[in-house]
């Protein structure tokens, strides 16, 4: 078995589909997450990449984001579209990560992710609120590249 497939089990990862589906509850943000064993590109720049790959650019107010995880390098990245950028402060993933971060050090990547996603959902909120008639416009599952 790879180390993705190690990274997670399948329990862990519907913990965090329903982190996810408890998330977008509050905001019409479209969250999502990633995983895959390694990049050879700057982890931005893949988490980037796979946004795109995945089309999450595509959603009606531009406000997806991605939390991006390579396993085998020990790095993850979060990355949000357009829409997201043009009404955030500059470090606006900032609580984010650390709050991932604490746990990757610990170990603990089911629960770096479920309170990376959990926070997301929350400063999306402020900017992106959900309204009466939004609809989930991506799928909430993990994907593995």
């Amino acid at each position: 078995m790879s180390r993705v497939e190690d990274f997670l089990s399948h329990t862990d990862e519907q913990e965090i589909v329903q982190a996810i589906l408890t998330a977008e509850k509050k905001t019409s943000g479209e969250i999502r997450v990633h995983i895959e064993s390694h990049t050879r590109l700057d982890h931005f720049d893949r988490a980037k990449e796979v946004f795109h790959l995945l089309k999450m650019d595509n959603t009606k107010d531009e406000n997806g984001v991605i939390i991006y995880v390579a396993v085998n390098d020990r790095k993850f990245a979060i990355y949000g579209d357009r829409g997201i950028d043009k009404v955030v402060p500059e470090n606006f993933w900032n609580s984010t990560k650390d709050v991932i971060e604490a746990h990757f050090k610990k170990g603990n990547h089911k629960e770096g992710i479920i309170d990376g996603v959990m926070m997301a959902g929350k400063e999306l909120e402020t900017y992106f609120p959900w309204r009466h008639g939004d609809t989930n416009e991506l799928s909430n599952e993990v994907s593995k590249g």
